[in-house]
């Protein structure tokens, strides 16, 4: 690297990364500990292969730093181009894992291209919405900007992998940052409220609430220049949307989504069945109170009573033997990350390296978020990792390349 490259790099965010798939590693190190157990860097065990996997990453760092930025603005719509063959291509050449069919087995490594997807899904977006005359507020825009996103989803869906295809959400974030009336934000949280209060209450129930609310809200604000038809549509599209929640919940979500919700939600108790992943996370997570148990001396995680604790999971070992301060310490390093990309973001020249970097930001909330909520039964779990942290090459490479693609794009901030 020259002067120039090491004086204008994101030193905070770059050690930030470090520092979370560092501390990864040997909690994946941990997950699988015991007396027989192969050294941390071994290839042939998990932790060793997440650390070579992390090697190759900064190797291909400084490469990644050194290309012009506008290579990747040029090149946005081939790589999506590119992204939705290979998702297209597992239905005839990928194989199946717990259930889904998503990933491609090369040489012994499984590779999952929809964690490549979301990069070049963020990238398309932010060249489409940097076109000339483009504006998020133009119904034609919004509604092509919205198909780049839908692609991809209806394909990881029908794999089916219903987590991954929820973290595509995560870029309304940048049509939000674009400029698009927050009305749409309050709408689309709108919906999420009712689809979960149909699933607790009947949906007559739900829609005389809507319309009572509907009815308050407007006569609150008469004097104003609120006008009623807004308030029609979204009172009819709630309930129309209410009377099919009950299709939607049933055919296209699988059984284990609607175990989970039924569990989240209270509506079944089952700790030994459907629920025991949750209950036992709840468990390895509160025992290690405020300082933890001590790094390798967790009995949960030595005891592999939560499933999939090395990459789903895996924020369970941080709370059974880092305690408090271990996961606080987690969350304040992920909330760092956020806002300083976001920060960051806003000192951009370019409208589309702005967008990218926020919807790098958006994608990696969400896969945060979703995933420490999962770990502590506040959300249904989905099978999403938590980024830097959980074992999984594809996704620590993929948001790798996104951290990498975000510095080049910070570097040249100001040109």
């Amino acid at each position: 690297m020259n002067n120039s490259l090491l004086f204008r790099l994101d030193w905070l965010s770059l050690l930030t990364y470090i520092a979370l798939v560092s501390f990864g590693i040997i909690n994946i190190y941990s997950t699988t500990f015991s007396d027989s157990a192969l050294s941390i860097w071994n290839p042939a065990s998990i932790s060793g292969k997440q650390f070579w996997i992390f090697g190759a990453c900064l190797i291909a760092m400084p490469f990644i730093l050194y290309i012009k930025s506008n290579f990747f603005e040029h090149f946005s719509y081939i790589f999506y181009g590119l992204s939705i063959l290979s998702l297209i291509g597992l239905f005839i050449f990928g194989q199946t894992i717990s259930g889904a069919t998503s990933w491609y087995s090369i040489g012994g490594f499984n590779l999952q291209p929809a964690e490549f997807t979301k990069i070049t899904t963020a990238l398309v977006v932010a060249e489409f919405l940097n076109g000339i005359q483009r504006d998020i507020r133009k119904r034609n825009d919004l509604i092509i900007a919205l198909l780049f996103i839908l692609i991809p989803v209806v394909l990881i869906i029908l794999q089916p992998d219903a987590g991954s295809a929820l973290v595509f959400f995560g870029l309304f974030f940048v049509f939000i940052r674009e400029g698009l009336d927050m009305r749409w934000l309050f709408f689309s949280l709108g919906l999420i409220v009712v689809f979960i209060a149909t699933l607790i209450f009947k949906p007559l129930i739900v829609s005389i609430g809507i319309a009572l609310v509907t009815l308050i809200v407007f006569g609150s604000f008469k004097k104003s220049n609120i006008k009623l038809n807004p308030f029609l549509y979204t009172l009819g599209v709630f309930i129309v949307f209410s009377y099919s929640v009950d299709f939607i919940f049933n055919s296209v979500f699988e059984q284990r989504h609607r175990d989970r919700f039924n569990i989240i939600l209270g509506l079944e108790t089952d700790t030994r069945g459907i629920g025991y992943n949750i209950n036992q996370s709840k468990i390895a997570i509160g025992s290690g109170g405020f300082s933890g148990k001590g790094y390798l001396n967790g009995t949960q995680t030595k005891g592999d009573f939560v499933p999939a604790q090395h990459t789903d999971y895996i924020f369970s070992t941080v709370g059974e033997e880092w305690g408090f301060l271990g996961s606080s310490f987690i969350i304040l390093l992920f909330t760092l990350l956020i806002f300083r990309i976001i920060y960051r973001a806003e000192k951009q020249s370019s409208a589309f390296r702005r967008m990218f970097s926020y919807a790098f930001a958006s994608i990696l909330f969400v896969h945060f978020f979703v995933n420490i909520g999962m770990t502590l039964g506040l959300v249904p779990t989905v099978g999403i990792p938590l980024p830097f942290i959980s074992y999984g090459g594809s996704s620590l490479m993929a948001f790798s390349l996104m951290l990498f693609i975000y510095l080049n794009f910070d570097y040249n901030r100001l040109s």
